[in-house]
Formats: structure tokens, C-alpha cells, sequence
């Protein structure tokens, strides 16, 4: 595909980075000449020094040929604009990052639609999903529903009591064949791999489970950890992920959440109606020590510095808080964030791929997940009719090592993937796969 990205920052690249590694011409309009000068000389991307709402820049960018132009710049303006001129001037198809919630609501997103804007993206808004999730499943150090909740991914990180250390694949499968799971990927010192029959689980190990919600429990029983009761919530931070959280959350839970700007605490206080609002500096002990951070079950850091977010979810850890959650915008921090004790983490730029990608797949795709400190994604497909995947068991299709059938959903009903499963038309079918194995899966459903 031809692809146009306007950006300003960090998202772009990250986005552009994702796509290439699919084969796909990349353009990226930028106004930081100096940032686009680093780029070339570290890629093949083609790049346009120039301001995206330009139709003099979206020409040079040759956006009449684009299969898919995407906006990203921080102010959602400019991303709506661009949006709208690219697809006056021949785009296929358009997606504009907004920061508002009242852009995502239905009666203003018709508008948008009218206007050319084929799809809207927040990370902020999928960034407080992703949290509200945690929160449900907080035994879980990543969730995502599939097909309304019929499937879900479920990663858990091995503890010592975990009753299938030292077990083989193949041999938890037959020990384990009532629990309706499938084990699609394990983590393991900095290593993802799809496992085989005869891979032993291993203490610290990362593993990355496909299962009917029914099956939870079980999965936390097998892991050696527990679900946990959360009433009393801290949130470190009242920028828009922080806000959005506190709103969804605060009807439910005891929400107290700490800003250090005077101006943004009033806004917030205009904003929330339960949740408790503090003027504060995290970076305090003493002043968490105030606030109660003892006495809390979840702490929550989604400040726009990464290194305070990590810092302060380690000290509430040390203060004794059972689930912490990161906002963590340096993708190379994840994988240490997380080995050094911090439960959960979300990424904006991870969030944002996992949302575009998918519209760069010739499949036909329901939903990707860029998963968290890892590089891999899984993605619900829905199966056309003659699609090479519905030809043969699912045991005698030939799948790249590097990808694995997990799920099926159909009518309404879920099914773990087996052997002799045979996938039909209509199906939505969840596959995780490594990059390399994207090409070869995505030819399976074309």
C-alpha cells in the first residue's frame, strides 16, 4: 500500500516504523526538518518537510495515489483538516488522531464521516480502556477482548507457586484439556517465541493466553496469582489519559487523583464529580504517605514523564499497593519496567499502531493488538468466503511457525483452536503472530 503520514513527534515514526517492516511505501509529512533529516539517514522512508494542512505539501506527498493517509499530529485540528483535504484530493482512505471526547461521540463522528474522515482515533480514550480493563482482571498484566468479551487475551507472568512450572506445553494441554485455553506465546528474557508441545514453562516466564472468560479463574490458579479486591485507587497525573480513567472509574471505585497544576486541578475539579482531586507532586514520599497511599489498591501513573511515572509506581509497590500501572512512552523501557516489578504498562504509541494497522492488512480484520513489550500482534480476522483457511483443518494448514491460530468465534458462540477444527465462512478467528509471520498469515484469509 501506499501510505501518507503526517506527524509531528514520536507517534509518526513509531507508526511509520510498524508499517515498513510490512512492505508498505511509506511517506511521512513533518514539519521538524532536522527530525526528518535523522530518519532518512537511518531509513529507506520518503519524507516531506512541510505542514500537512497544505495542499501544496499533500500533493508533493502525492496523496491523490494513497491507499491510506494518517494524522497524528498532537493538536486534532490540524489532524481533522488534513483528513479532509487528503480525501478531497483522491486519499482512499483517512484517519485523523483526535484528543477531545466530543469528537468520538456518535453524533459528531457522522458529521466527520460526511466530511471524508474514514476513521477517528484517541489513544487517551483506548489508553483509560486498556486501565478500566486491567482493573476488572487485575491478576492480568495485559487483557483484550475479542468478538464483545466471547474471547480474550490474558497474559500472566509465571510465580513460584505456579502449578505448571516445569511442565511441558503438551503436557499442561493433556493435564488441562477441561479448561477451555489456549497458550499463543511466551516471554522470556527479552525473547518471544510461539511454543511447542515440548517447551517447558518456566519461573518469570511471561506466557500470553487465548480463553473463554469462563476459564479466567483457572488460568490465575495456574499462574499462581490471585485476583485481587480493588475499592481505593491513586492516579498519578490529570492530563487527558488520567482524566478519562478518573471519569470512567470514579462511580465505582474511590478515586483520588493527584495533579501538581493548580490550573489543571480546577479543571479537574469541573470535571469529576466523585473522584477526590489533590494539588500535589507525586515525587513526594511524604505527601503519599499523607494522602494514603497505604491503605490503596491500585495505583495508577499516567503523568507525561515517563521516568516519573516508573518512579512512583515502584514506590507504591515499596508502600505495599498490589497493582501498579505505568504510562510508559519510551517502548524501550517496557520490557525493563515490567522486570523490575511494575505490573502493567500502557504505551500511546503501541495503542495508536495497533488501531492503524489494521486498516494496512488485506484481510479482512475486526481488531489488532500491538501487545505491550513484546513484538507481536494478535488480530481478529473475519474469514471470506473461499479464503484459504477454510479449505483444510486447522492442523493441516500451513501456518508459519511464527504465528498460531488461537480462537474462533461463530453465531455467537467461542471455540479454542484445535487441530481438527474446521474454520468457515463468517468466522471470526483470532491468530497471534510474530512480524515476520503477518505476510504469510494475512495470504491464509485474503
Amino acid at each position: 500500500m501506499d501510505i501518507v503520514i503526517a506527524g509531528d513527534g514520536e507517534v509518526g515514526l513509531h507508526l511509520a516504523e510498524a508499517l515498513v517492516r510490512s512492505n508498505h511505501n511509506i511517506t511521512i509529512v513533518d514539519p521538524h526538518e532536522e527530525l526528518l533529516k535523522l530518519v532518512e539517514s537511518h531509513s529507506d522512508l520518503m519524507t516531506i518537510t512541510g505542514d500537512s494542512t497544505s495542499t501544496s505539501v499533500l500533493q508533493r506527498a502525492n496523496v491523490k495515489k494513497a491507499d491510506l493517509v494518517i494524522s497524528v499530529v498532537h493538536d486534532e485540528h490540524i489532524n481533522l483538516l488534513t483528513g479532509i483535504l487528503a480525501k478531497k484530493l483522491g486519499a482512499k482512505k483517512v484517519i485523523a488522531r483526535v484528543n477531545t471526547m466530543e469528537n468520538l461521540s456518535p453524533e459528531v463522528w457522522r458529521m466527520y464521516q460526511d466530511l471524508g474522515i474514514d476513521g477517528l482515533l484517541s489513544p487517551e480514550d483506548i489508553a483509560a480502556q486498556e486501565i478500566t480493563s486491567l482493573l476488572k482482571q487485575n491478576a492480568s498484566l495485559e487483557t483484550y477482548d475479542f468478538s464483545g468479551g466471547k474471547l480474550q487475551l490474558f497474559m500472566v507472568k509465571l510465580e513460584s507457586g505456579a502449578e505448571i512450572l516445569g511442565k511441558t506445553v503438551e503436557e499442561v494441554d493433556a493435564q488441562y484439556q477441561h479448561i477451555d485455553f489456549r497458550v499463543a506465546a511466551i516471554h522470556r528474557r527479552q525473547n518471544t517465541f510461539i511454543p511447542q508441545g515440548d517447551d517447558i514453562f518456566q519461573i518469570g516466564d511471561m506466557v500470553y493466553v487465548v480463553t473463554k472468560p469462563h476459564a479466567i479463574k483457572d488460568i490465575i490458579r495456574l499462574s499462581g496469582k490471585k485476583q485481587i479486591s480493588i475499592h481505593n485507587v491513586m492516579i498519578v497525573g490529570g492530563g487527558r489519559v488520567g482524566r478519562i480513567t478518573a471519569k470512567r472509574l470514579e462511580k465505582d471505585l474511590n478515586i483520588k487523583i493527584l495533579e501538581k497544576s493548580k490550573d489543571r486541578c480546577m479543571e479537574l475539579t469541573n470535571y469529576l464529580s466523585d473522584a477526590l482531586v489533590v494539588n500535589a507532586d507525586a515525587r513526594n514520599l511524604d505527601l503519599l504517605e499523607d494522602e494514603g497511599i497505604k491503605d490503596m489498591d491500585a495505583f495508577i501513573a499516567v503523568t507525561d514523564n515517563t521516568e516519573t511515572n516508573i518512579l512512583t509506581c515502584l514506590q507504591a509497590k515499596s508502600f505495599g499497593v498490589k497493582k501498579t500501572i505505568a504510562l510508559v512512552e519510551n517502548i524501550d523501557y517496557i520490557d525493563i519496567s515490567q522486570n523490575i516489578g511494575i505490573d502493567s504498562i500502557i504505551n500511546k504509541k503501541l495503542i495508536a499502531a495497533s488501531y492503524m494497522v489494521k486498516y494496512t492488512l488485506g484481510a479482512k480484520v475486526s481488531s489488532l493488538k500491538c501487545l505491550s513489550g513484546i513484538d507481536a500482534d494478535i488480530v481478529e480476522f473475519e474469514v471470506r468466503a473461499g479464503a484459504a483457511v477454510t479449505r483444510k483443518p486447522i492442523g493441516q494448514l500451513q501456518m508459519p511457525d511464527d504465528a498460531i491460530i488461537c480462537g474462533i468465534t461463530r453465531d455467537g458462540d467461542s471455540y479454542i483452536a484445535t487441530e481438527d477444527f474446521q474454520i468457515e465462512t463468517d468466522d471470526h478467528v483470532v491468530v497471534l503472530a510474530l512480524p515476520s509471520g503477518i505476510p504469510a498469515v494475512e495470504r491464509l484469509f485474503y
